[in-house]
């Protein structure tokens, strides 16, 4: 067996594999070995589905065996170790979303992600933490407890994918989805240097998905390399009939359309890139605002074009999030009832007593909190005030979106991914509106439902800084290309958390 390198590409260790320089037996087993050792650091998995991992890696090289890979374009999923974020539905494996409400669930089916990764030959390693029904910031709010960023360990990784961000970052797993309703991918993979895809709103199905808030959430991937996202994304990726909202279009192959000789991506020498004024403004760390003009710089030297846009409704996309979103979840979490599955509490007294004691003990302070808003801005007294109103909002941010690519005939939106680095664990606990405003610069995309990328772009203070991508819809060939590019020509992505670095 060749060398363990835990920091590996996925590509890199498709080629090892292939080569048979290491059985996918072998590469489990190192990172099982590395949860084992670290994550009692980090708190990133919630189940570690060791048996399975090995079953499945022992499945691979049977499969490896049989077919000898002979080029980049071969590539496969076959036999690497990929986390799943516990929001998605595992047959026979808990799947709790970060819940004391379903911490005794069994699913008795595959999510149509989980299906695509098996069909793939991928290795299902465990299920990652997360903040309690995808609902936080920071990774704080999940019944399993809080999840420590591997660059800082008194600091989070972002939420609500944190465990998905903080297990790549520290090594122990090459790759985790996740999923993101208002920056979940996004603010994660800021906050741990890693590089993390939200695709077009339907690319990815939503089937065994636990829903948040329906017309938001969308499930996606955080890895190293945008050249590792884009193998991952168009496994995951593709129609679904089980789900309603699923995009009947054909997943191009994006680790093939990385390099300037695509013949469908434009070069990145053609291209403008819009920066809006209003992502600068005094809400933005300084530190962050340099870092951020240094990255765009790395693409204008490149031969990009840099355009001054601005998206005037953007600042309005915090409290509509917080009106749909809400709205949306207190319809999605009125089915744990106690009734059907999920927790139920001890002895209730009457059919009513049963609901409000197993809804009161079974969710956490923030999925209440959001429940009894959403509960609030649909009632009958307020539903026009709030929700059709927010609605109509949401059409502006989204149009604004739609002019600045039309009119200012731009390719993508550039700025920053996150307003501050990532904070301490508890400073923000008892302050919800700063909690949400990191969501400031990665709700307009969930909004409009355009795909949106974060890519590493830097540091301050020893913590990391992404550089955030937005593309018109279905335009993930476009963000991956500009991603990869702008990785070749820089080395955040490369960079690692000394702590972990023990092999």
């Amino acid at each position: 067996m060749q060398e363990f390198n835990p920091f590996s590409t996925i590509k890199d260790l498709s080629g090892l594999l292939a080569s048979k320089k290491i059985s996918s037996v072998e590469l489990t087993t190192e990172y099982l070995n590395r949860i084992k050792k670290y994550d009692k650091k980090l708190n990133s998995f919630i189940t570690v589905s060791a048996e399975t991992a090995l079953a499945q890696a022992k499945a691979a090289d049977e499969q490896l065996a049989k077919n000898q890979k002979t080029s980049d374009s071969d590539f496969s999923l076959l036999g690497i170790p990929v986390a799943q974020k516990d929001i998605f539905c595992t047959k026979d494996i808990k799947t709790s979303c970060g819940s004391k409400m379903l911490d005794n669930f069994y699913s008795p089916y595959d999510a149509t992600v989980i299906s695509k990764f098996n069909q793939a030959g991928a290795v299902m390693i465990g299920k990652t933490n997360m903040d309690e029904f995808a609902m936080g910031s920071s990774n704080e709010t999940s019944f399993y407890g809080p999840v420590s960023n591997p660059w800082d360990l008194d600091a989070v990784p972002g939420g609500s994918s944190g465990g998905s961000s903080a297990c790549v970052a520290a090594g122990l797993v090459p790759a985790a989805t996740a999923t993101d309703t208002g920056g979940s991918i996004r603010q994660p993979a800021a906050f741990c240097g890693l590089t993390g895809i939200k695709p077009t709103y339907g690319l990815v199905s939503r089937f065994g998905m636990i829903a948040f808030a329906s017309s938001l959430d969308q499930g996606g991937v955080i890895a190293r390399t945008a050249q590792d996202s884009a193998l991952i994304l168009e496994t995951m990726a593709g129609f679904d009939p089980n789900d309603s909202t699923s995009l009947n279009q054909a997943v191009p192959k994006y680790s093939q359309l990385l390099n300037h000789d695509n013949n469908i991506t434009k070069n990145i020498s053609q291209m403008r890139i819009g920066v809006p004024k209003e992502f600068f403004d005094k809400n933005l760390d300084s530190k962050i605002a340099n870092v951020t003009h240094e990255a765009l710089k790395n693409l204008e030297k490149q031969g990009a074009t840099l355009v001054d846009i601005s998206l005037p409704n953007c600042h309005l996309a915090i409290p509509v999030y917080y009106v749909v979103a809400p709205a949306e979840c207190s319809s999605n979490l009125s089915r744990y009832d106690g009734v059907r599955f999920g927790f139920r509490c001890d002895n209730p007294r009457d059919l009513e007593d049963l609901y409000k004691r197993s809804r009161a003990q079974g969710f956490g302070k923030e999925v209440r909190r959001r429940i009894m808003i959403g509960t609030y801005v649909l009632s009958a007294g307020f539903y026009d005030a709030y929700y059709i109103k927010a609605q109509k909002l949401r059409k502006v941010i989204s149009d604004d979106c739609t002019k600045a690519f039309n009119e200012q005939q731009i390719d993508l939106i550039a700025g920053p991914t996150t307003p501050n680095t990532a904070f301490k664990k508890g400073e923000k606990s008892n302050d919800p509106i700063s909690m949400y405003l990191n969501d400031l610069y990665t709700s307009s995309a969930n909004l409009a439902g355009l795909p949106s990328m974060s890519i590493p772009s830097g540091f301050v203070d020893g913590l990391p800084v992404g550089l955030q991508l937005t593309g018109n819809y279905l335009s993930e060939s476009t963000l991956l290309y500009v991603g990869h590019q702008y990785q070749l020509n820089s080395d955040w992505h490369t960079k690692t958390p000394k702590n972990f670095a023990e092999v």
